[in-house]
């Protein structure tokens, strides 16, 4: 089989008009001729339009190089599109510390990839530096109004707000800014797919709504203990003037021509996990079926997804695939599948269970796991999408449709009228099957704070590492008899949810000792290479 660039430079691409052709041309605005965005505006002029179905693709706990959640989506976009049904896939948009580092990009493989693949997986639209600009300047300006006088009396100790980049880098983590000068502190770096201004961009509904959660950001904290918010640096029309382009998602296409929304890339495990708001409600205005999907496994991306996102946006999802894969199935064991397939169906949402196809598999190997679970009336489905594209998931698609014409008994897993620490507590006990929550005494001090300060209500996000349900990566399978313990409880007001830090989570990566941008080549027609 070709490779994965050979595929994708050997598709024949069509210009982002007649991808774009059920969108208004007067809401299209072009970057080149692969790729557009479509003005965020046009989703108030469809508020009276009907939705189509939603449908999430997450996975059971992967492996280090991933079980092929985007992939399979894409290939699920263009398996409804052989079915003529109207369909969009929404995705993320990819980030260049994965790029660069060991897993590299998420624009799918083989015969299931959005293109242009070098555009997507680089610079794109710049909506990533944006949010990186945008966010940077924050943090500029608040060490600028401390060098001039420090009018609002901010505690240099307590301020919350980090400095990101788009780049994978740990020396970064804990550094001394202004030596020696009067604004001498110690600071840190996050990666920007953990950034507030990333989950906000994933949560807006529009610009105004952007620019109010803008303002609502919890930036720190006064010498007599008072929230500072963005607002009192005065600084809210300077943030969004860097993210007015931002708001609008982007249209690309697949291998196969399927529309494709990617839009926004906070990561699963530290942050939102999802695509924005923005183009997943767009994409339900203008097609009967729309795929997207949520990071890692079940208990992060799918939780949030549910639990935020769609409670923010006042989602119902229709159906959901699990997707699973051999390598997986050996590494964490069947039980953890199970402990996925339950936590799915606290949700009360009708699922399938898709078994992703890598080229080592034996197919008695994976006859077997789907005899297992149809025994236990489990549907399940081999996907080949990555050698097949469409065709390779037309069954999964046949199912989805019968599962999106049933009604469901959608619900979350938590009140928001719970404590701060009982809406942890559930997510542990619920989708980790913890027995509990351990919490050192800064998360304590943060929860007393943040509930002092009137933010008990919101929802919580938790971080966590993905490599096992729980929050210990060397609990594999499906780990009992545990508790998790909560470092930190963080603002992220703005966004509208709280983070909490729980086992041993960084919020800025580091690169293995050989990263893939030592394999990474540009050959003489300007094109990528992995050699």
């Amino acid at each position: 089989m070709k490779t994965d660039a050979e595929i994708a430079s050997s598709a024949k691409l069509r210009r982002i008009h007649s991808i774009a052709r059920r969108f208004p041309s007067k809401y299209v605005m072009p970057y080149g001729r692969h790729a557009a965005k479509i003005n965020a505006v046009l989703l108030q002029d469809l508020a009276n339009k009907k939705d189509g179905k939603l449908i999430l693709v997450t996975s059971m706990s992967p492996t280090p190089s991933g079980e092929g959640k985007t992939t399979l989506t894409i290939g699920l976009a263009q398996a409804f599109k052989l079915l003529k049904k109207k369909v969009i896939a929404c995705i993320r948009q990819p980030s260049l510390g994965p790029f660069f580092g060991a897993k590299g990009g998420a624009t799918g493989s083989g015969y299931s990839q959005v293109l242009p693949v070098e555009d997507i997986s680089l610079h794109f639209t710049g909506d990533d530096h944006a949010v990186v600009s945008a966010h940077n300047l924050i943090s500029s300006i608040i060490d600028n109004h401390i060098y001039h006088g420090n009018k609002l009396g901010i505690n240099p100790d307590r301020i919350l707000w980090k400095r990101v980049s788009d780049i994978n880098d740990r020396a970064l983590r804990k550094i001394k800014i202004d030596f020696s000068g009067k604004g001498e502190r110690l600071e840190g770096f996050h990666i920007s797919a953990a950034s507030e201004l990333m989950s906000i961009l994933c949560l807006s509904r529009n610009l105004s709504d952007l620019k109010k959660r803008i303002e609502n950001i919890l930036l720190a904290f006064n010498n007599d203990g008072r929230p500072i918010l963005l607002k009192d640096l005065k600084i809210q029309g300077a943030v969004t003037a860097l993210l007015k382009n931002a708001v609008h998602p982007n249209l690309v296409q697949s291998v196969e021509g399927a529309p494709v929304f990617i839009h926004g890339g906070p990561f699963g495990n530290v942050s939102l996990g999802c695509s924005s708001l923005i183009a997943t409600k767009l994409a339900l205005k203008l097609s009967d079926y729309v795929i997207t999907e949520a990071g890692f496994a079940t208990e992060l991306g799918a939780e949030k997804f549910f639990d935020i996102k769609c409670r923010v946006g006042g989602l119902k999802p229709s159906a959901v695939v699990i997707v699973a894969t051999f390598k997986a199935l050996r590494l964490h064991g069947g039980a953890n599948l199970e402990k996925h397939i339950e936590n799915i169906r606290k949700f009360g949402l009708p699922f399938l269970v898709a078994i992703n196809r890598f080229k080592d598999d034996a197919d008695e190997d994976l006859k077997e796991i789907i005899a297992l679970l149809e025994n236990k009336g489990i549907p399940a489905f081999i996907s080949d999408v990555r050698n097949k594209g469409g065709k390779g998931g037309l069954d999964i698609a046949k199912e989805l449709i019968k599962l999106c014409k049933a009604k469901n008994n959608f619900n979350y897993i938590y009140s928001l009228k719970l404590s701060i620490k009982q809406k942890i507590i559930a997510i542990a006990k619920e989708m980790y099957g913890a027995d509990g929550a351990i919490w050192t005494k800064e998360a304590e001090d943060d929860i007393r704070t943040l509930e002092g300060a009137g933010y008990k209500n919101l929802p919580v996000c938790i971080a966590k590492t993905p490599k096992s349900i729980s929050d210990n990566p060397d609990l594999i399978g499906r780990p009992e008899c545990f508790n998790i313990t909560v470092h930190r409880v963080m603002p992220a007001t703005g966004a509208g949810f709280l983070i909490a830090l729980c086992g041993k989570i960084l919020l800025m990566p580091g690169f293995p000792e050989h990263p893939l941008a030592e394999k990474i080549e540009v050959d003489g027609h300007e094109h990528l290479k992995i050699c």
